[in-house]
């Protein structure tokens, strides 16, 4: 429904303004442009001037007869532009590259590729429907679809595209129009075609706004009947002509001319306005003063096509005041009663003169006297360039409306405390949406073939999303519900807390009766791959909601509703380009990966790459083993090793730091009475986390606890079944007793230092910090880690004890272990030490996936924040990321690695700013985050596997020439 005040403010007294007073067809040099049109049109015989009306059919996927059926309509009949309909670029390039050559006079190509050229044709990019643009509140993102489009048609030879659809869809039933639409508001409709006009005709090609005068409000369809639209002439005004006075100020080009019964404008109600006079040269050239090329919607429609023989349908369409006929059956028949018309001044030489003069006028505009062939190599790629997908980003990312969001449901936040479960309605794909989902927090996908089997497994969970999906094959499937769908979706609402995300027409919603039990409603418009992974983020926070509805939803929803959601600064995901980084620089990490598989550097391995907060890289390559069975994927989970000192450790110091439980000159002796009286004892916090606290590297714990004959672990120590006395697992059917624990402390305690001071890195600082950490709070590292860390920011692939929380065919197997548990480790930690503290070590012992690790970085990098909650303070962030003897040649900062400070040991690649930090971890892994370019940098492999002996990846530096990639593919 169009509101009242709108009409209002839009009503013109009943007079149309005249709105076009600069020839949109012009061009600077207007005299080489007269020139060019005067000496075709003074050469041009009669033939010849009636063949430029026409612009015929031309199909790709037809055979030779069709054509040979064009050529010889060009050759014989001289028609002056073509249509050209399904298939594929590089055969319509071809074709038109054929044509052109036939064609005395350049032809003018036309396109219908109103959401881009894969309206029609294959291996070409699609953007959003009309629909989802119309809730887009910045413009100048649809002046940008249009430059778009615009340059994928001048790549093809085409000089004209059938669009903006500039029809006001007042009517929700509108069965030809509908998501075509900009949406109900007139102002709307007109700021976005106008958009979109000044975007595609600032590339040379024509926009044809249609369908005059407004396809809007009827309740059939023009291509099988005459559709009526009976409205007085101040509502046709105020509403289904108001879009087209504010293009043709902006300069618009061509109009299309729609077959409509409009007896206001034309008494003859079996007239269609396409044939009209009234509504052609009276309404649209007279009254409201249209410069532009005129153009009718296809003649072949039944709208028109039922009216009369197709040759007095062509000729009508003309003395209306037409001057190109789109689509016209039986030209040879035409072209005679063209003559018969002129020769008894029914149609005068000057009204034909009119319109050829216009259409060359066109020709010229679009740059035809200075035609050239399509160059046909590299068609397809250039036709698919990533700037599409950055602007179809950006289109999808700022139409998603959000219009319902009670006790705050949305975005999700405390995902420690919730239990997310999935619905799918609709029979549209959802496998992105799901995926995506994942990436945020353990979802549940939830299937029933009943609904009290649904309601039964939903009680569990205190959060469902329902997503509906439809299908996006085009914009006139059908978006309805199912009745049982409304029934179920009622009842999940009625029993859960729900978000439910339609992807989908808004007119979808007109069938939902009553929204007072869903919690949180998000419309997201189409149910393309975008659309739902841009959503899925939406939903959990990494990116706003910016939308407003484009036409109302009964007395639920006004047009022009819609929500703001702030960011919670989860990680985003999208492509390199988004965020300055460049796609074909970072496929080179491809060519470093396949080396590293090559040369056995390890079986598999993960690199993901972040930048300003989105992940913009994330492949897995290679497999699990030598083996070759199992390829990695993005979900398998790796033995990170020594990074577990930053992943896991170092957030909790800090929050000790923060607490005062600790301060970094406080003295190991005051924090520990055990280390009382040791020469341990006046170390600080900030020595040991410096690694300058001349530690021993590590003690080789495990080595005492082996048989002095078989060297496999002693009976002593170790059984085989767990028990009260042997509760710490090392690895498969291997307990360690309980009372080594203390020999752990003890040896630790009593070991020797260096004699020379200076950095020396050192396990033993986080072993020694685990003990306080664990004190204080009472729990393991692995209850604390999961409790204050990883459930709340969803890092729910990460954690201690892989082999109890992850299926085993997702861990990644690290060593075939032959000096001490004597099997494959895989799922129980490669570390010995941490290993004989149950896989729960303050230096090593916890799992990951690179996605989660990216996570925990950015929380770093975000200092302290993340998902919308503050989890240690900025400042806190740069104590711990400070050098504190760098005088002295230590490169570290606290617990952080920091970059090299001389050439001879690389901790990166030497392209990274002081204000990095990261760390590696033995079993081939390696982290890094960097606050001045923004980037996250995560490695994970398995080059352990088969032995720790394999060393070639350290070697070889892989892992830094890849982050040297990363920085090369900086684009600013």
């Amino acid at each position: 429904m169009i509101k009242k005040t709108v009409l209002i403010a839009l009503f013109f007294c009943g007079t149309f303004l005249n709105a076009q007073s600069i020839d949109p067809l012009l061009v600077k040099d207007t005299l080489a442009q007269q020139k060019w049109v005067d000496t075709l049109l003074n050469n041009m015989t009669i033939d010849e001037k009636i063949g430029q009306l026409f612009m015929v059919a031309a199909y790709s996927n037809k055979d030779e007869n069709h054509e040979k059926f064009i050529s010889n309509l060009i050759e014989k009949y001289h028609i002056g532009a073509l249509i050209f309909f399904q298939d594929d670029p590089l055969k319509q390039a071809r074709l038109t590259n054929k044509y052109q050559a036939q064609s005395k006079i350049p032809l003018l190509i036309g396109i219908d590729g109103e959401w881009g050229l894969n309206m029609r044709l294959k291996e070409t990019y699609r953007f959003p429907w009309n629909m989802t643009l119309g809730a887009v509140q910045n413009n100048s993102l649809i002046t940008a679809f249009g430059v778009q489009v615009g340059k994928h048609c001048n790549r093809l030879g085409i000089h004209m595209n059938f669009a903006p659809v500039v029809d006001v869809n007042t009517n929700p039933e509108n069965p030809i129009i509908g998501n075509r639409s900009f949406g109900e508001n007139p102002v709307n409709v007109a700021n976005k075609s106008t958009a979109f006009t000044l975007g595609i005709q600032s590339q040379k090609v024509l926009a044809s706004a249609k369908h005059f005068p407004g396809h809007g409000d009827t309740a059939t369809d023009s291509h099988h009947t005459l559709p009526t639209v009976d409205f007085t002439k101040q509502r046709l005004d105020s509403v289904e002509l108001f879009p087209y006075k504010q293009n043709f100020e902006a300069g618009l080009a061509s109009v299309m001319v729609a077959h409509l019964s409009v007896p206001e404008l034309e008494p003859n109600q079996n007239l269609p306005s396409s044939l009209s006079k009234n509504i052609v040269t009276g309404l649209l050239k007279e009254q409201m003063g249209f410069k532009g090329l005129i153009i009718t919607d296809a003649l072949n429609m039944k709208g028109s096509a039922n009216f009369n023989s197709p040759q007095e349908i062509n000729l009508a369409a003309i003395l209306a005041g037409n001057d190109l006929l789109d689509v016209p059956l039986n030209i040879p028949e035409t072209v005679i009663r063209f003559k018969e018309a002129l020769e008894s001044g029914e149609l005068t030489e000057e009204r034909l003169d009119e319109s050829v003069r216009k259409i060359l006028k066109t020709k010229f505009w679009a740059g035809l006297n200075n035609y050239k062939p399509i160059e046909t190599k590299n068609l397809i790629e250039d036709l698919n360039t990533v700037e599409n997908e950055l602007i179809h980003r950006k289109l999808v990312e700022n139409s998603i409306t959000l219009l319902k969001n009670e006790s705050l449901v949305y975005p999700i936040q405390n995902l420690d405390k919730k239990r997310i479960a999935y619905v799918k309605l609709g029979d549209g794909d959802n496998k992105d949406f799901v995926e995506m989902l994942k990436n945020y927090t353990n979802v549940d996908v939830v299937s029933a073939s009943n609904l009290y089997d649904l309601i039964t497994k939903l009680k569990k969970y205190n959060l469902v999303i329902v997503g509906y999906h439809k299908s996006n094959t085009n914009p006139w499937k059908s978006f309805k519900f199912k009745e049982t769908e409304l029934v179920w979706l009622q009842e999940i609402a009625r029993t859960n807390k729900v978000i439910l995300d339609v992807f989908a027409s808004p007119y979808s919603l007109l069938q939902i009766k009553t929204f007072e039990n869903i919690d949180g409603l998000l419309l997201s418009y189409q149910n393309s791959k975008l659309s739902q992974e841009i959503s899925a983020q939406m939903i959990f926070g990494a990116l706003e909601t910016k939308g407003k509805l484009p036409v109302a939803i009964n007395k639920s929803f006004s047009e022009g509703h819609g929500l703001h959601s702030n960011s919670l600064k989860r990680l985003t995901y999208s492509i390199p380009e988004e965020v300055g980084l460049s796609s074909k620089v970072l496929k080179k990490i491809d060519s470093l990966a396949a080396i590293v598989i090559k040369d056995k550097m390890a079986p598999g391995l993960q690199v993901l790459v972040a930048r300003k907060g989105a992940v913009v890289y994330n492949k897995s390559y290679g497999y699990h083993t030598d083996q070759k069975k199992t390829k990695v994927k993005n979900s398998d989970i790796y033995d990170v090793a020594s990074m577990t000192k930053i992943l896991a450790s170092l957030p909790l110091i800090m929050e000790l730091e923060e607490q005062k439980v600790l301060q970094l000159e406080s003295t190991l002796g005051s924090l520990f009475p055990q280390y009382q009286g040791t020469n341990k004892d006046t170390l600080t916090v900030k020595e040991l986390l410096s690694h300058y606290a001349r530690l021993k590297a590590w003690i080789p714990f495990y080595f005492n606890t082996l048989d002095s004959v078989t060297s496999k672990p002693s009976k002593e120590y170790y059984s085989d079944t767990w028990s009260e006395n042997f509760p710490f697992e090392v690895a498969d059917k291997l307990y360690l007793t309980k009372s080594y624990k203390d020999s752990i402390f003890t040896k630790i305690a009593t070991a020797g230092q260096r004699s020379r001071p200076g950095y020396k890195y050192s396990d033993l600082t986080f072993y020694i910090f685990k003990d306080i950490i664990e004190n204080y709070y009472g729990k393991d590292l692995d209850k604390l880690t999961q409790e204050r860390f990883y459930k709340a920011i969803g890092a729910n692939n990460t954690g201690y004890l892989a082999i109890h929380k992850f299926p085993k065919s997702r861990i990644v197997p690290t060593e075939k272990d032959t000096y001490y548990r004597n099997q494959l480790v895989q799922g129980y930690v490669h570390d010995m030490g941490a290993a004989m503290q149950g896989g729960i070590g303050g230096h090593a012992g916890l799992f990951a996936n690179a996605n989660d690790v990216a996570k925990l970085m950015q929380l770093f990098l975000q200092k302290g924040f993340y998902g919308g909650k503050r989890y240690f303070k900025s400042e806190t962030m740069d104590k711990f990321n400070h050098r504190y003897y760098e005088d002295l040649k230590v490169r570290r900062g606290l617990g952080f690695d920091k970059p090299q400070l001389n050439e001879k040991v690389k901790a990166t690649c030497g392209c990274v700013s002081e204000e990095s930090f990261g760390h590696s971890g033995f079993t081939g892994t390696y982290t890094w985050a960097d606050p001045e370019s923004e980037i996250v940098y995560v490695f994970l492999s398995n080059r352990v596997y088969p032995t720790m002996d394999n060393k070639s990846l350290v070697r070889s530096n892989i892992r830094t020439q890849i982050q040297q990639v990363i920085q090369d593919a900086i684009m600013e």
